[in-house]
């Protein structure tokens, strides 16, 4: 449980790094996400689920 919790905490600290460095950049990436069809989204989303999933057994395992 701990791992989850530090996993979450890591996003966090990932995403409020985009945010600070480049928040021009983060404000129209997230006007792309609005305009994007939500099936691919959903593609994008499985993909990055599925690599996360690898990349967690391969370094765990």
């Amino acid at each position: 449980m701990t791992d989850f919790i530090a996993a979450i905490g890591l996003v966090f600290v990932i995403e409020g790094l985009a945010f600070a460095a480049f928040p021009g950049a983060t404000k129209r990436a997230m006007a792309h996400f609005f305009e994007t069809p939500e099936a691919q989204l959903r593609a994008v989303g499985v993909g990055s689920a599925v690599i996360g999933l690898l990349i967690v057994w391969a370094v765990r395992g």
